[in-house]
């Protein structure tokens, strides 16, 4: 997921797949990899497509920004200390949540043995490092030792995440 998948050429980012939060009602590109450089899915795309994301990110910020203007105008009579229950519970006892982290997936798995606890029986988190570093050997078939230090820095991983 990420930019791995995106530099190879998918449209796939979960703010569009799941639309969640605001992202529907946002106007935002996904830039894909296209082989410009060379070949399709390479070190190049993956940079590219993380230049690229920086400009829709900015994209974003600002429509956020001016809808949050809209916003705040229309709920200047909003009553911060209004009445919010003061334990919330979950109504399901597994559930599993996923957002686009700027590296990929990034996702959340709860398990709860009693409906009525509050507290997880189980959190187990999922970040996108391990699955992007699993691709190494088969991005780097064929390839000069030399050539790895790119496509290592490419995959843009980090070793803690990846330590299970």
């Amino acid at each position: 997921s990420g930019p791995m998948l995106r530099g190879s050429g998918l449209k796939w980012d979960l703010r569009r797949v799941d639309n969640y939060s605001a992202y529907p009602e946002i106007d935002f590109e996904i830039p894909v990899g296209k082989g410009e450089m060379g070949t399709l899915g390479d070190c190049w795309d993956r940079y590219k497509i993380r230049v690229d994301e920086v400009g829709e990110s900015l994209k974003i910020i600002e429509q956020c920004l001016d809808r949050l203007q809209k916003e705040l105008k229309r709920t200047s009579d909003f009553d911060p200390r209004a009445k919010l229950p003061r334990k919330l519970t979950p109504k399901v006892q597994d559930f599993y949540i996923r957002g686009e982290g700027a590296k990929g997936e990034l996702g959340f798995y709860f398990m709860h043995t009693d409906e009525r606890s509050e507290v997880p029986f189980r959190c187990k988190s999922r970040g996108p490092s391990f699955s992007n570093l699993s691709v190494l050997p088969e991005i780097s078939k064929g390839v000069m030792i030399a050539d790895l230090i790119a496509i290592i820095g490419s995959i843009d991983f980090v070793l803690g995440e990846v330590d299970r």
